[in-house]
């Protein structure tokens, strides 16, 4: 049975037992294996050698927690370069952090981006702010546009391929139909925490989304405000009455 080993769980690693199979937690290896990663994060690379030294750990141990993070693709090898007379046996290998567990690392992109959109509107304005959101979103809006070619003119249809194109981004999207119309769901937001205190971010992917479906939409939640769905009501063509946007109301 293969090894689950997540990174930075304290309690979340498993090993197989030889009598019966069955996974068990071995909190200490998950321990362990959170300081090889810290270790790695802040060298950059080590050998398992330099790695056990660190920990007070024998190199048979060491290779141990490195051979469950190899096979979780948490981390990679590299040969070391020598610089002097090569000795015998294998070369040394360096072990690297793979970008999957780089990212399993608390980031203050939120923070640096908030701070930012501040900046900006405290020296050119809100409609700054508003400009550079719209700005950010077109990339994406022209990524979607170009999956929704073949969805045809029905907004309901363009909504589920929406939903398809917006979960390839990374928003994990779904559509459903519903008695006036449809539902376009996000379940994730890259820009949550942001948009929190900066609405126009939301209001410009409303935009968007209006834009690509073709019709009005009406924003019912969005995670930014504390719901946990950004949800955005489509009418079907016999509830369509007008062709603006219409998004949250913000205080």
């Amino acid at each position: 049975m293969k090894n689950q080993v997540r990174l930075g769980d304290d309690g979340a690693v498993a090993t197989a037992t030889p009598s019966d199979g069955v996974a068990t937690a071995t909190p200490s290896d998950g321990r362990t294996r959170d300081r090889v990663a810290q270790l790695l994060l802040e060298r950059g690379a080590a050998t398992a050698a330099e790695l056990g030294a660190c920990l007070g750990l024998s190199p048979a141990a060491i290779r141990k927690h490195l051979d469950a993070m190899l096979s979780d693709a948490l981390v990679e090898t590299r040969e070391v370069r020598r610089t002097g007379p090569r000795g015998r046996g294998r070369p040394a290998k360096a072990f690297v952090l793979t970008a999957a567990a780089r990212e399993s690392f608390p980031h203050h992109y939120d923070n640096i981006a908030a701070a930012a959109l501040r900046w900006i509107a405290q020296h050119n304005g809100p409609e700054a702010v508003t400009a550079f959101a719209g700005s950010q979103i077109q990339a994406l809006e022209d990524r979607c546009r170009t999956a929704l070619r073949e969805a045809g003119a029905d907004p309901i249809t363009r909504a589920e391929a929406l939903a398809d194109a917006l979960t390839a981004e990374g928003y994990a999207a779904s559509a459903t139909t519903i008695a006036s119309g449809g539902q376009l769901c996000q379940h994730h937001c890259p820009v949550a925490h942001v948009a929190a205190e900066f609405p126009q971010l939301c209001d410009a992917e409303t935009e968007v989304i209006s834009r690509l479906i073709g019709t009005h939409v009406q924003r019912l939640a969005t995670i930014a405000h504390g719901d946990g769905v950004c949800t955005t009501h489509i009418p079907s063509r016999a509830h369509t009455t007008a062709t603006t946007v219409r998004t949250d109301s913000h205080d």
